[in-house]
Order: structure tokens, then sequence, then C-alpha cells
């Protein structure tokens, strides 16, 4: 059984013993917390929060136990049922409330679930907000209302076609030209909530054919709900099959967008945030953010427009920080988040299909061909597992010293960038080990790196 609490919220496997996986007792406990920590943070006597889930099996046992958690603190529930994240995310300032929680364990597996902790802005906590959490979770620093002061839960239903419609109103959402092209798309919903959605928003943008795979959110997925190109055989053999003209895979809560081209070909999780960058900057000019880890094309694409680039650490509240403080018009992480602030500073697939069919449409070009536009870079994704008592900072900063003659950033771990490429090194909070990434404009180069890297962490570490 795994359990992993963080400032960002608290997931793990259903069953086991109460600290070793998600059980009763740890998820009230943990919900307990973050209402004791929002009625505080609110100063109302009766706090509101927005509560939604993806459809995963576990899904109706953690939706009540967060639910009456809630009413006993004296906590008033928007209860959406199924719901995408950004729709929760959303929803909150839509209907005024202090706070939500998506329960999602995002592209895990069907075991885990997690309770995802918002604020009244509808956006991930801040470290210091997430410790505060923390430390009352720790403490049983929490107490329950009496009885005439209990919460109420309200269902509510519609907030996916309010989404929907506000993802229409954007001015560079086109829906006549998306129309006009007679689209025939092909979806992978991974059978959860983006099998509600994505049909529904689809057909709201005009798009002719509508070709569902995995859209029953009986939580059963089919394959590994990460959108990575090796679980997405079966929708790369359809398109081709169905002579689609572009496909749109989610994972379970809908912020992560991969796009297959009519060939069957990746267009490639990273760049879904570069395309459609580039389609705002061609409209909008403006400055872009994106994290340590993501492609350098978004910065090429944002330079290329005359426009400036902001590297941020890695997560999300991370990149929306760097956003609002570089007034950026798009922005996102690599794994095909995009944060568009124009609709809320949350990543949206829902959006992210809306601006990417409109690039489509006006390009005139096969999704294959437009993939071509942007440069290729290639990336390696590591894991190194450092033996007891290293102290990893202190390797870090060795490395960065091994690297010294090339620019380093030190905002989250290392990142070193060098004119053939970058190699970003992270320490895990959870686990011992290094993450590595590193990107070139070849496989090769690309391994390249990697293996010198690794070779000088081998050698600061004897």
């Amino acid at each position: 059984m795994s359990l992993v609490i963080s400032i960002s919220g608290i997931r793990g496997t259903i069953g086991g013993k109460p600290a070793e996986g998600l059980t009763p007792i740890d998820t009230v406990q943990f919900a307990s917390a973050y209402a004791s920590w929002l009625i505080q943070e609110s100063g109302k006597e009766q706090a509101v929060v927005v509560l939604g889930r993806d459809a995963r099996i576990s899904g109706p046992m953690v939706e009540q136990l967060v639910s009456a958690t809630l009413c006993a603190m004296g906590v008033d529930v928007h209860l959406l049922g199924l719901a995408t994240t950004p729709t929760v995310e959303m929803a909150v300032t839509t209907l005024g409330a202090d706070g939500g929680i998506v329960l999602t364990a995002s592209h895990n597996p069907a075991q885990w679930n997690a309770l995802k902790l918002l604020n009244g802005l509808g956006e991930f906590l801040s470290a210091e907000d997430g410790e505060a959490i923390l430390n009352k979770a720790r403490s049983n620093d929490y107490s329950y209302a009496d009885v005439k002061k209990l919460g109420k839960i309200k269902p509510l239903e519609g907030m996916d076609v309010k989404h929907i419609d506000q993802v229409l109103q954007l001015d560079l959402v086109k829906v006549e030209k998306i129309k006009r092209k007679k689209f025939k798309v092909a979806i992978d919903c991974v059978n959860s909530v983006g099998g509600i959605v994505l049909p529904q928003l689809l057909k709201a943008l005009g798009v002719d054919e509508v070709v569902e795979l995995y859209c029953d959110p009986t939580g059963e997925f089919p394959h590994n709900p990460e959108p990575l190109p090796e679980h997405l055989t079966e929708i790369s053999a359809l398109m081709v099959r169905e002579k689609a003209d572009v496909g749109f895979v989610v994972d379970p809560d809908v912020d992560r967008l991969a796009i297959v081209c009519e060939d069957g070909s990746m267009f490639g999780e990273e760049y879904t945030l570069v395309a459609i960058a580039d389609y705002i900057l061609s409209r909008t000019p403006g400055n872009t953010a994106s994290n340590l880890s993501s492609t350098r094309a978004l910065r090429d694409v944002t330079e290329g427009h005359g426009q400036s680039y902001f590297p941020a650490a890695v997560g999300e509240v991370n990149v929306v920080n760097a956003m609002k403080e570089h007034k950026c018009v798009i922005g996102g992480e690599g794994n095909g988040g995009v944060i568009y602030p124009e609709l809320h500073y949350g990543r949206d697939a829902l959006v992210g299909i809306g601006l990417f069919l409109t690039h489509l449409a006006e390009s005139g070009m096969e999704c294959s061909t437009m993939r071509k536009c942007y440069p290729d870079y290639f990336m390696s994704k590591n894991k190194i597992t450092l033996t007891e008592g290293v102290d990893a900072d202190a390797l870090l900063e060795k490395f960065a010293a091994a690297y010294s003659e090339y620019e380093i950033n030190t905002v989250d771990g290392i990142k070193v960038d060098m004119p053939e490429g970058w190699v970003h090194l992270r320490k895990s909070n959870t686990e011992p080990i290094i993450r590595l990434y590193a990107e070139a404009g070849s496989s090769d180069e690309a391994e390249r790196i990697t293996a010198q890297a690794k070779q000088c962490i081998k050698e600061l570490v004897k």
C-alpha cells in the first residue's frame, strides 16, 4: 500500500491500514484539517466548498467520506459528482465558494485516489497554505460543529455545460471556422469523466463526426491512464482506420491533453502547449511560462514571436505564479497541461481542444504537417536511486559546480542549459531518488547528455 501526504494534498492506494494507504481514517483526518484551515482563512462561520470527482471506482466512497466530513465541520458542500478538475476549479469562482476539493489521482492507476485542494480562487494551494493544513492534520488541530451548525450537501448539475459555454465564448475559439472544416475527431477518454464532457464539447464546437474510444465513465481504465505514446496504440490504429483528422486523449480528470495526428503518429505531449502557444502568440502578444522540465520548443516559439519566456519550478502552482508575475498570455506544463488565463488559471484540456482545433482549422494543414512546423527536440526521463546516507542537496551543489561553465538555474533543483541541450536534476521529497530529465535535438544527443550526467553523479557520490 502507498500513501503520499504533501502540501498539494493527500493521495494513496485504497485499502490497507491507516497511514499506509488512503483509508477512511486518513481521508477524514485530512478533509477535517482542510475544512478547519478554510474556515479560518475565509473568516466565515459557514464556509462553502465545491466537491467533484473523476470516475474511478473508489470515487463514490471517497466522495461520501469527504462530503460528510465537511458537513461535520460545519461546511456547506456544492456536490458536482462526476466533474473534470478544471470544471471544479471554475465552479469555485462561478459559485463564489471559499474553496474546492477534487477527488482524483490524475494519471495514476485505478487503485489510487487523492484529494486535490483548491483555494477561493479555484487554484491549487500555495506551499505556505499546504503546510498549514499538514500541521493541522499532524496535530489533529480541528474540532467538529455542534448539531445546529452542521453543513449541508447541495447536489449541483450543469457546471460542465457552463464550462463548455465559457470555452465557446473565448475570442480565440472560432466555432464557425471549425464547423466549416467538417472535422472528424477521435477521442480516448480512458473510461472517466472526459467521456461525458468531450463529446458535448466537440458537438458544441461544430465537429462533424466524433469517434469515441473508452468514453463510458465506469472507472475501469482499459489501459494505463497516463496519456503517453506507449499507452495509446489503440487510438493510433483507430485514427488510420477511421480516417480521422485529429485525435484527442485526456487523463482521468481531464487536465492533460495529448494529440494524435491523422496518420496515427503522436503530435507529442510536450508539443500540445507549444502549438497552442504559437496560435495564441500570433493573435495576442505576450509572455509565456512553463516548468523547467518542459521542452525548449516553447522558448523557441515564444522568442520567434518577439516575446519572452519564463521558466518556473515544477508544479502547477509555481507555473501559475510565474504567469501572474510576468503577465503571461499562455503557459502550462510539458505533460499536455495548457493554462489559458483568459478562461482561468488551471490546466484545462477543454480549452486546449477549442484552441487547437481553431489553430488547425485556420492553418489549413493536416495535423502531422503542423507538427513539422515546430522545432524537434527529444527528451530522456530517468530516475537515479541514491544509496543510504547520500546528501541529495550537497550532491546537487557539487553537480552544479561540475557544470559551472554553462548557464545554471537553481529555481528547482539544478538545470544546466548547454548549446546542445539541457539537463535538469530534482530530488524527490518522498523517495531517495533524483529525477534526471535531459533534452536535445536528437534522441542520441539526449541520451549522451543523460549518460554524461549519470557518470558525473556516480563520480561525485564516490
